[in-house]
């Protein structure tokens, strides 16, 4: 089953096209803590701008860009020349650790009150009263 997902769907890896086409263009740049690995090309051929070498990201698991960190997400972009594994980024003190976007499953984040957790909530002061008439 596993080969039939990796010819046929994009949401769990990459497609064979996929790796076959960064297999022969493309050399690995490195891996993040989530297990994403990271490509570039050898060359500008097939890139959209002139000078600028093409990168890839195959996702470990569901395709969702919310689990690229940081880091490597300004070296896919261009705004870092160098990748992490070359020119890590500065941790501030004051910064979290990055996480990916929860919405959506079971660890999505049910605050009292939501549907999810049966809508009950406590009475704010501000609450809206709905008119009835007399």
């Amino acid at each position: 089953m596993s080969v039939l997902k990796t010819i046929f769907t994009w949401w769990n890896g990459a497609t064979l096209g996929v790796l076959f086409t960064i297999s022969r263009r493309g050399r690995f740049v490195g891996q993040d803590e989530l297990g994403n690995r990271y490509y570039e090309a050898r060359d500008d051929r097939d890139s959209y701008d002139r000078g600028r070498k093409r990168r890839w990201v195959i996702y470990k698991g569901y395709a969702d860009a919310s689990k690229v960190p940081p880091d490597w997400h300004g070296w896919l972009r261009y705004t870092y020349d160098e990748p992490p594994t070359e020119a890590p980024l500065r941790r501030q003190a004051w910064e979290k650790d990055h996480l990916p976007n929860l919405t959506g499953t079971i660890y999505a984040r049910r605050p009292q009150g939501a549907l999810a957790r049966g809508g009950e909530r406590q009475r704010a002061a501000g609450d809206y009263e709905a008119w009835s008439p007399e």
